[in-house]
């Protein structure tokens, strides 16, 4: 995990804990979906559907190519037709977006997952769900870096 990796995810545990109850999370979880940036409606294709969501979800990378001898960044743009899980997708974009594929195939979302109780809170079909979008971002950084596989 690199250091932005983990002050986004110590600043993700200290908000959750601010809270109470799921009520509180699941309004703050929709409230971080509420700033993520819409995509461009062109770009929303079936190559850009993430499937095994019950919502409509579509992601997109963007892979900076890097100098000559560094690790490309990978940034996510993604959006669904579910408030919560706009809210899952902008969790996922604060951790994994802009980062190195190194760092995203290193990061531990199931401790963070774990951690924030979404494993427990959540419907079988958006944990599914969530698990399909974190395997399209980690398939991604597997294609941007070879080397990594």
């Amino acid at each position: 995990m690199n250091t932005t990796q983990h002050a986004e995810a110590e600043q993700l545990a200290e908000a959750f804990d601010l809270f109470e109850d799921w009520e509180d999370r699941y309004r703050f979880i929709i409230d971080l979906g509420k700033q993520l940036e819409p995509i461009d409606p062109t770009l929303k294709t079936e190559a850009h559907r993430v499937h095994g969501c019950q919502a409509t979800v579509y992601m997109v990378p963007r892979i900076e190519k890097p100098a000559e001898g560094d690790a490309p960044i990978i940034h996510f743009l993604a959006e669904a037709d579910a408030a919560i899980v706009n809210g899952l997708i902008a969790i996922l974009t604060k951790i994994y977006s802009g980062q190195r594929a190194s760092d995203i195939l290193a990061f531990d979302i199931e401790g963070l997952l774990g951690r924030l109780g979404l494993e427990e809170h959540l419907s079988p079909t958006r944990r599914n769900g969530l698990h399909e979008m974190v395997k399209r971002i980690r398939a991604t950084a597997q294609r941007a870096d070879p080397s990594q596989a």
